[in-house]
């Protein structure tokens, strides 16, 4: 009997850690499951935010020649904009005035800072400053290379014209001004690859678009 109650002890024995084995493994093998996702999910994240930082990123040469060539091209419509306020006399040539240059200032800070990130040559206030282009070096003011751009005698007619007359001349300067924009916007947005320059130059062909269709009505034009 003794020997029989020894067996049978033995055999429970047996029973009870085969069954504890069996919860451990289980046990570890959830803590494993729910651990091993951090890590996938963590590089899910990475990869959902690098991608959109690296396309906006990238950069080609006429994205760089856009910012290069619109800087000082925003400079002089700013630097005529800045002459409506004490010689224009309609209150609408003012104001078109003030929202050429409220709107058109910031994307020369925007572009200077987008050359500077990409280490290329921010041009310079002399090379876009009153009167023309006289600033940049070896540029033929007669034939400008950016189309739009006004000359050094054009610039100086303006400057001596006050009331009606310069309004005249204000728009129709301004409206061949944003021509010459709206010609170099397009063809960032068909050969640039920088997303932020790409969106910029689509902005510019709608708003100076619409601006040249509010000169024209100024001018009796429709």
């Amino acid at each position: 009997m003794a020997s029989r109650r020894s067996l049978v002890r033995r055999a429970v024995a047996l029973a009870t850690a085969a069954t504890a084995a069996v919860v451990l493994a289980a046990c570890g093998s959830s803590s494993d499951s729910s651990s091993s996702p951090a890590p996938t999910q963590s590089g899910h994240d990475t990869r959902a935010t690098h991608p959109s930082g690296s396309s906006q990123g990238s950069h080609d040469p006429q994205d760089v020649s856009l910012a290069q060539g619109m800087i000082p091209h925003h400079r002089q419509a700013v630097a005529m904009a800045d002459l409506a306020a004490s010689r224009a006399k309609s209150p609408q040539v003012k104001d078109l005035a003030a929202k050429i240059k409220q709107a058109q200032d910031p994307e020369i800070n925007t572009m200077s800072g987008w050359l500077k990130a990409w280490g290329e040559k921010v041009p310079g206030d002399s090379e876009s400053g009153m009167p023309g282009m006289g600033g940049m070096p070896g540029m033929d003011h007669s034939a400008s290379p950016m189309p739009g751009m006004m000359s050094d005698q054009d610039m100086g007619k303006l400057k001596g014209l006050s009331g009606d007359a310069f309004d005249r001349a204000f728009l129709r300067m301004m409206i061949s001004h944003h021509q010459g924009a709206i010609v170099m916007a397009k063809t960032e947005e068909t050969k640039g690859s920088y997303g932020p320059a790409k969106a910029m130059a689509k902005s510019i062909v709608t708003s100076q678009s619409a601006e040249i269709t509010e000169m024209n009505k100024m001018l009796g034009k429709q």
